[in-house]
């Protein structure tokens, strides 16, 4: 490992950049670019993670750290700092592209650069961490994809901005401590770096000059601006000052995408170094082998649904050939993920992915029996080598059993705890550990039945095994609400999904006659696995810890709360079957 004291390169502008190189001189390069008000002094711990086998490079961005500043605003202004990022990449790996990692303003006019055509080559890639390109953010805004809600919620996030406009008194409030003091509060928010951070005077009161040459001209006159570069996204849990749908709504500009939301706050670069490390890792490493993901041109529809609620991210779905967990599929890439469909029906897999694949490319199709844990395990170990730690699992495969117990067989009961039970602690045991390594951020979503609270008489087998999955994903939420992976179980209701068909039916007199006559009510219900996957699409926006589905799923889950003597009362009838 080398290291070298701060170098100077010369802007276009005359400006002198000072940079400090570390590490392996024969890895791939990664250009680290801080945001307001630290230094390059803030990548200090996430750059140690990378200084064995990667070359290191830290940029002062004009103004702050060891960097001079300009004299006028407009030397802040968003092409300049862009030019700067340019200059530093020809100066340091004249030869081949950088990895460009920026952090909140660092994270800003890294976008611009990556998002200019005549500078896109000088990346091979690009991570951006608690930071929007202010373009899209600006399209964002004015068109509110995501709701009136969000765009409200940004806008109170962003009230500082408002404040840093103002004449003489953030500059005051920097100079009497003030400011210092709010920023030390805000940095705790998610859990926040245990050491303070080292800077200067003149990196709170220069930085101001960002705001005020970048925010009203970006914001209000938003421009296109696209890219082919490789980008990820990494979106802190518990970010102070931006929502999620502000950074994937990127996924309408970029052609390559991947966007993972992060446990922890604003500054989770020195709070948690060694996870944020892990995913630009991973990036750097696809990159490098040269097995990227095949380039389809989107079609402006396509680019829309990029940037939906779950654009760039990665969805594993179990129990995908049919039902609920097909339907959910498409919904999910409607939104912009890229979905694996996994199904013990392999051709009934690969078409849903086929589907998938024409609403957001990237699509796969994988046959597993949920109840072998080893098969399951292998799942989790091929989705993490081919499209890394996925940031939603649906563990959704699941089986009907109905009948008195005194006429379910033990053969019933074995089968129905496999899938319906097995099948869910195999897929939270495969995926968990990876998602908590990942630095969390991610969802887990266990299909379990309005069933687990709404006793039967009939449906005894199938109850206990919802019922099972549903205090699994209870307990399994408190657990991991620590390592910010959500835990969400799902209780659809009456659903015309076609499970009666495939149920196992014991002591109800002639099997395909109940059948048929079950089917009829579902049906008569009339609530399809279309309208069950849109409703549980828009609720995990949220992260529930219990998502009924129809209506007397809701009713069904406030009786048991209310009144669950009734419920009781109620089991002892017969179902019509």
């Amino acid at each position: 490992m080398s290291t070298r004291p701060h170098t100077y390169v010369t802007a276009s502008d005359g400006q002198r950049l000072a940079v400090r190189t570390a590490g392996n001189p024969d890895g791939p390069t990664l250009l680290l670019v801080h945001g307001y008000p630290d230094n390059s002094s803030v990548w200090d711990a996430f750059a140690a993670e990378f200084t064995a086998d990667h070359r290191v490079v830290t940029l002062d961005v004009r103004g702050a750290g060891h960097s001079t500043a300009p004299d006028d605003r407009s030397g802040y202004r968003l092409d300049q700092l862009a030019d700067d990022i340019v200059t530093v990449a020809d100066t340091v790996s004249p030869g081949s592209p950088v990895h460009l990692v920026g952090h909140d303003w660092g994270a800003i006019q890294s976008w611009h650069a990556v998002t200019e055509p005549r500078h896109a080559h000088r990346f091979a890639s690009y991570t951006a961490v608690s930071g929007p390109d202010l373009d899209h953010a600006g399209h964002w805004l004015r068109t509110r994809p995501d709701g009136v809600r969000a765009a409200l919620r940004q806008a109170v996030r962003s009230g500082y901005i408002g404040f840093f406009h103002l004449p003489v008194v953030p500059e005051a409030a920097w100079l009497t401590g003030v400011g210092g003091l709010a920023l030390s509060a805000l940095e705790r928010i998610g859990g926040g770096p245990h050491t303070p951070a080292r800077r200067g005077t003149r990196d709170y009161l220069n930085g101001l000059a960002l705001y005020r040459a970048n925010m009203a001209r970006r914001l209000l006159r938003p421009v296109e601006r696209r890219t082919d570069v490789p980008v990820q996204v990494l979106a802190p849990t518990d970010d102070a000052f931006m929502v999620d749908q502000i950074q994937s709504n990127a996924g309408r500009w970029v052609r390559d995408l991947r966007f993972h939301r992060f446990h922890g706050g604003h500054w989770t670069l020195r709070s948690r170094p060694a996870a944020v490390a892990a995913r630009v890792r991973a990036l750097v490493a696809e990159v490098e082998s040269g097995r990227r993901r095949p380039e389809r041109a989107l079609t402006a529809q396509q680019a829309r649904r990029h940037g939906g609620a779950f654009a760039g991210q990665v969805a594993v779905v179990t129990g995908a050939g049919s039902g609920i967990g097909r339907s959910l599929c498409f919904e999910l890439a409607e939104r912009g993920a890229r979905v694996v469909a996994v199904d013990v029906n392999g051709p009934a897999a690969e078409r849903t992915a086929e589907l998938a694949d024409l609403l957001t490319p990237g699509a796969a199709a994988r046959r597993v029996d949920v109840t072998d844990a080893a098969a399951t395990d292998r799942l989790a170990a091929w989705v993490r080598e081919e499209y890394g730690v996925p940031d939603l699992v649906v563990n959704n495969a699941g089986i009907g059993v109905a009948g008195p117990f005194l006429e379910t067989t033990a053969q019933d009961w074995e089968r129905v705890v496999d899938v319906n039970l097995w099948g869910v602690v195999h897929g939270c045991r495969a995926f968990a550990p990876m998602m908590v390594a990942a630095g969390g951020g991610g969802r887990i979503v266990n299909t379990a039945s309005a069933a687990a609270y709404l006793p039967s008489r009939v449906y005894g087998a199938y109850a206990t095994t919802k019922a099972a999955v549903l205090m699994l994903s209870r307990s399994l939420r408190g657990e991991l609400a620590g390592h910010g992976v959500g835990v969400t179980a799902v209780c659809p209701g009456l659903v015309d999904t076609g499970i009666i068909s495939g149920a196992r039916l014991s002591g109800l007199g002639e099997a395909s006659a109940a059948k048929d006559r079950l089917n009829r009510l579902y049906r008569m219900r009339g609530y399809t696995p279309e309208k069950a996957a849109a409703r549980i699409a828009d609720a995990l926006q949220h992260g529930p810890e219990v998502l009924p589905v129809t209506g007397e799923a809701h009713l069904g889950l406030l009786l048991s709360r209310l009144s669950p003597r009734a419920l009781r009362a109620a089991a002892r009838v017969a179902p019509p079957v």
